[in-house]
């Protein structure tokens, strides 16, 4: 299996054709990721809100901690510190819910940016190449097969005139030749049909 054609020109088109296609996969990829970091900056309040939640929480606690020490009314001194520390865990775990809905959205549009343009690229680009590849294969394989030579040359004569004016035309034409067997006409045309596929004989 022939990935790249043998003739420079085609070639050359394939190895350019390839380069922009990895090199806008990987752009897509990049502005998708640029993306992902700029939605998760979003996310800094919520991670501020969760720390303040948890220093406020643990403050409270040790005050009600160290209320519950004062003799007769400890017990009724530390409840109110309790429920305000409950209300400290309540702020750190919204803000610990306002980031996991940023990280969402930011995987999301980050999926969408890179999954959308890439499916877009590919079918633009990988039908064209496995084409040819498959086509190319198919035209070695008719050149190897026993007569193969003839049918690429029939292929050829369907070219346009002017695909098949640096052949030397023999008395009675191409196509007249061909019928003959000429082996000389046979090879060109071959070549051409080759050529066009951009392979080599």
């Amino acid at each position: 299996m022939r990935l790249y054609a043998q003739t420079p020109a085609r070639r050359n088109r394939q190895i350019l054709a390839d380069l922009i296609a990895v090199l806008l996969i990987a752009a897509t990829v990049k502005f998708a990721l640029t993306v992902h970091g700029a939605i998760m900056q979003l996310a800094e309040p919520g991670r501020k809100v969760e720390s303040s939640g948890e220093s406020l929480a643990s403050a409270l606690t040790e005050a009600g901690d160290t209320a519950s020490g004062v003799p007769l009314v400890g017990d009724l001194l530390r409840k109110p510190f309790r429920s305000a520390a409950d209300a400290g865990i309540g702020l750190a775990d919204a803000g610990q819910s306002l980031q996991d809905v940023v990280s969402q959205v930011a995987t999301l549009a980050a999926l969408a940016l890179i999954i959308l343009p890439v499916a877009f690229i590919l079918l633009l680009w990988l039908p064209l190449r496995v084409r040819w590849i498959r086509r190319s294969a198919t035209i070695r394989d008719l050149l190897d097969a026993p007569g193969g030579a003839d049918l690429l040359a029939l292929r050829a004569l369907t070219e346009p005139p002017r695909a098949l004016s640096t052949i030397p035309t023999p008395a009675g034409g191409l196509a007249d030749a061909w019928r003959r067997g000429d082996r000389q006409v046979i090879a060109d045309l071959s070549e051409i049909a080759l050529k066009r596929a951009g392979l080599k004989p």
